[in-house]
């Protein structure tokens, strides 16, 4: 058996809280620092980047946990939940090869029994960008994070910064609740034509992948107006916004610019700010982001 095969084998996938929380505890039973990993699956090499992460972060002897889970409470109406991919053998070997020791794999009766009445909302952050596009899109986030928090009960998070007002807002939940463990936000990985890696990638066509690199130049070219001196946040927006749309059959869900921290809008570059987008490229909803300077 090769190698890698051999790994992927090994790699054991747990589809109950009870039987996670055991491995875990027999983890730190052993002095192993327990890292998570919270996924979607239908993992690409943007998540075996984040695994990588909590690798280093754990260290050698660490034991990194990613959850693979689509959940069903942060999508709304009329959103991708049924076709969102599944591809648990591909995950498998994509966190085996990235040096995962561990996959939660749950059914949604797993993590959701019965009629849920608990969920958990973070205020402000929530309020722009997908937050505004998607109402109850992060209210379903920060639950099941936490539940995974609780369940795995980490000394270290990764998630990425291609979702950054969701890493922002979970970072907020987990200060103000005391949810274990602290947060660590890497990069985004990109394609070498520039797209962001996403899952949702694989919903593209040939023809809207081939335009897709466009979002982040539109996102570079917003970058060098303000790296040129341009303060004005509305003309900023309005350039940015006008090269999105000039993207074949692209529409705009949103081009704004808000401050780095608070997620609110801003009139005036005085600080680090975000500059981010959603573009729905036939039914794929594409994001990305910069830190403007």
């Amino acid at each position: 058996m090769a190698r890698g095969c051999k790994r992927v084998a090994e790699l054991p996938v747990v589809e109950t809280i009870a039987g996670t929380r055991a491995a875990v505890a027999a983890a730190r039973s052993a002095g192993r620092i327990v890292a998570l990993v919270p996924t979607m699956g239908a993992l690409h090499a943007g998540h075996a980047e984040l695994v990588r992460v909590a690798r280093r972060q754990a260290g050698p002897t660490g034991f990194v946990v990613v959850s693979i889970f689509v959940n069903p409470t942060q999508f709304g109406p009329g959103e991708d939940y049924s076709r969102y991919p599944r591809d648990l053998d591909g995950d498998r070997r994509v966190c085996a090869d990235a040096g995962a020791d561990l996959i939660f794999h749950p059914s949604p009766a797993e993590m959701y029994p019965g009629v849920p009445a608990a969920f958990v909302d973070v205020t402000g952050l929530g309020d722009h960008l997908c937050g505004r596009s998607r109402p109850g899109h992060f209210r379903g986030v920060c639950t099941v994070v936490l539940k995974l928090l609780n369940i795995v009960q980490p000394d270290v998070s990764v998630f990425g910064a291609k979702d950054a007002q969701q890493a922002r807002v979970l970072r907020k939940m987990v200060a103000d609740l005391n949810a274990p463990g602290r947060v660590e936000i890497a990069p985004t990985v990109r394609d070498a034509d520039g797209l962001a890696l996403s899952s949702r990638n694989a919903f593209l066509t040939a023809e809207e992948r081939a335009v897709a690199p466009r979002l982040y130049a539109a996102l570079l070219a917003a970058r060098d107006r303000a790296r040129g001196g341009e303060t004005d946040v509305s003309w900023l927006e309005g350039g940015l916004a006008a090269d999105l749309a000039a993207i074949p059959g692209a529409r705009v869900d949103y081009a704004q610019v808000v401050d780095d921290e608070t997620m609110q809008p801003v009139t005036r570059l005085v600080g680090p700010a975000l500059c981010a987008v959603a573009v729905f490229l036939g039914r794929t909803r594409l994001i990305d982001n910069l830190t403007l300077p």
